[in-house]
């Protein structure tokens, strides 16, 4: 038997994971919920979709959704909701998986309540919530956690993540601003806004830092302790940031391992050095970057040897999917597939499949997910007190740490 679950949020990154949920072999029946009828109707005539939906299973209130026996339930719904919603699916009983970022808010307070109301939720009902953020997910991520399993890395010394998003980058965010805003919720969303604006409450892009904290967070095993941040304030009045105190921000973080790291979150520049989106590890034994393993082989009894340099490319670094699943997912594009030889995974890295299936993975045998609300907790609350330093001219602040997922 697979498991039931329930879409909620079916807009154009919704729309992008309903055929993963639909087609992974682990589930058995797939419920569609969203507050705009018309963008059922549009998922549910896809091909396939008559196997796993029955039209019964529509709902345009997430009240309502909760009142069925689906297992678990996707939000995939404006930031600024999911960790409300989410915490009322968990008190419903029933598993959830979250788009990212745990909850995008103005105040960084609030943004830390409902971070720590979010684990207690899932530690006092007993429900998985798994966050999913697409940086656990990439290549390079995947192949840093095997050789820190592998302890290759030695003892870690430094790390960089980054996300460097530029305004008006391919993916552009005033479009992306412009499409969420014209839905229902969007709306709703620009009313709250102004409060805070009227209140002098600004925000920052370190309230969204989860693509660069995940990478060396998941892969050290470490959280931050301390932090010292500086924002850089846009200087054209460009009203995309009129409710944002730095279009810019750069943090360094003191480890509970006693590295350093350094987090970038830019929402204006002129590109990026290598990729927007990475992140950099060096240890005392072997260090990643831009696709390159170095090692030197040092021991804490020998000393090091001659460095050896290894160039990877994407594959090399990906985890395998299970034949079973990279054939569901290969039939999404080829319904006619046998062969799982010419599978490729899309979104973000390659990472969406990945998402997809550790939830349904992690549900179905009944443990906590990889990105759990305390692995969620640590990337985004590094973050916020990034955010809260950088207010204070890089006054060094500690981090609350919420500790680590019951085993």
């Amino acid at each position: 038997m697979g498991i039931s679950i329930g879409l909620v949020g079916l807009g154009q990154f919704g729309q992008t994971f309903a055929n993963l949920f639909r087609s992974h072999p682990g589930v058995d029946r797939v419920a569609l919920c969203d507050r705009e009828p018309e963008k059922i109707a549009t998922i549910a005539s896809r091909r396939g979709w008559d196997q796993k939906f029955n039209p019964r299973d529509r709902y345009e209130k997430l009240e309502d959704l909760l009142k069925t026996d689906v297992d678990a339930v996707a939000i995939i719904t404006q930031p600024w909701l999911h960790a409300p919603q989410c915490i009322q699916v968990m008190e419903a009983g029933k598993h959830v998986y979250s788009a990212v970022p745990i909850i995008n808010l103005p105040d960084g307070d609030e943004i830390l309540d409902y971070t720590e109301k979010l684990v207690e939720t899932s530690k006092g009902t007993g429900q998985f919530y798994m966050m999913g953020e697409t940086t656990y997910y990439r290549p390079e991520t995947m192949f840093c956690r095997r050789k820190a399993a592998e302890n290759a890395f030695g003892h870690f010394v430094y790390a960089e993540g980054e996300y460097f998003h530029d305004v008006d980058a391919d993916c552009n965010l005033r479009e992306v601003q412009k499409k969420r805003t014209a839905s229902a919720s969007g709306k709703e969303w620009l009313e709250k806004k102004l409060r805070y604006i009227d209140a002098g409450v600004l925000t920052g892009p370190m309230h969204y830092p989860t693509h660069s904290t995940c990478g060396p967070v998941c892969v050290m095993k470490a959280h931050a302790v301390k932090v010292t941040a500086y924002g850089y304030t846009n200087r054209n009045k460009d009203p995309f940031f009129e409710d944002s105190a730095f279009s810019n921000e750069t943090a360094l973080f003191q480890m509970s391992n006693g590295a350093s790291v350094r987090i970038c979150e830019f929402r204006e520049l002129a590109g990026s050095f290598h990729k927007e989106e990475t992140f950099r590890i060096t240890g005392t034994r072997g260090t990643y970057a831009e696709n390159l393993w170095k090692e030197n082989f040092r021991t804490d009894t020998s000393p090091a040897k001659k460095l050896q340099k290894t160039h990877l490319t994407d594959k090399d670094m990906q985890d395998p999917l299970p034949p079973e699943v990279a054939l569901a997912f290969r039939q999404i594009e080829n319904p006619g597939a046998t062969d799982i030889a010419d599978f490729t995974t899309g979104g973000h890295g390659g990472s969406h499949p990945y998402l997809v299936h550790e939830f349904v993975d992690a549900i179905s045998n009944q443990r906590q997910p990889a990105i759990n609300a305390w692995e969620a907790a640590r990337y985004t609350i590094m973050g916020v007190m990034a955010h809260k330093s950088a207010l204070r001219d890089g006054e060094t602040l500690n981090v609350p740490d919420l500790g680590d997922a019951p085993q």
